[in-house]
C-alpha cells in the first residue's frame, strides 16, 4: 500500500463502506477538542493520584522515621541505664550459684548482645520505610527519575558527589 493510498474502508467520496457520511469539519474539530479535554482531564487525574501517592509515601516515611527514632531511643536507654543494673544483679546471681566470674560476665554479655541485635533489627525495619518505594516505582513506570539499570547506555556515567562520604 502506497503512502498516498486511502485507508482501508474509505471510498473517497466522504462515505465509508456502510454508506455513512463522514462528519463535517466543525464536528471533527469538536471531536478533537473533546478528545483533548478528555486527555487533559485524564492527565490531571493521573497527576492528582501521583500527588496523593507521594503524600501518603511521605507520611509513611515520616511515621517510620519517628518510630525508628523511638526504637533507637529505647535501645539506647535500655543499653545504657537499666541494663547496667540488671547486668550487675545477674552477674552476682550467677556467681552466687557457683559459676566463675568469667562465665557470669560472658552470659550477661551475650544477653546484652542479643537485646542490642533485636533493637538494631527493629531500627532497620522502620528505616526501610523511609525509602519511598511506592513513589519511586510509580515514577519509574511513568519514565520519570529512573534509576540507571545495567542495560541502560548511560549506566556507566558517574554522578558527581555520589561517592562522597
Amino acid at each position: 500500500m502506497g503512502d498516498n493510498a486511502p485507508p482501508p474502508g474509505a471510498t473517497g467520496n466522504g462515505n465509508d463502506e456502510a454508506g455513512n457520511t463522514a462528519p463535517g469539519l466543525e464536528e471533527s474539530i469538536r471531536q478533537v477538542g473533546s478528545a483533548g479535554r478528555q486527555t487533559l482531564d485524564s492527565a490531571t487525574h493521573t497527576l492528582r493520584s501521583l500527588r496523593r501517592l507521594a503524600s501518603a509515601d511521605f507520611a509513611l516515611a515520616r511515621s517510620a522515621f519517628g518510630r525508628g527514632l523511638a526504637w533507637s531511643g529505647v535501645a539506647i536507654v535500655f543499653g545504657a541505664s537499666a541494663w547496667l543494673l540488671l547486668a550487675a544483679t545477674l552477674i552476682a546471681l550467677l556467681h552466687s550459684l557457683g559459676l566463675s566470674w568469667f562465665v557470669s560476665l560472658l552470659v550477661t554479655s551475650l544477653t546484652s548482645l542479643a537485646v542490642t541485635g533485636y533493637a538494631i533489627w527493629r531500627v532497620t525495619y522502620f528505616f526501610h520505610h523511609t525509602g519511598m518505594h511506592a513513589t519511586r516505582r510509580q515514577l519509574s513506570r511513568l519514565g520519570l527519575f529512573d534509576e540507571p539499570a545495567e542495560d541502560d547506555p548511560d549506566a556507566d556515567v558517574e554522578v558527581p558527589g555520589e561517592r562522597t562520604p
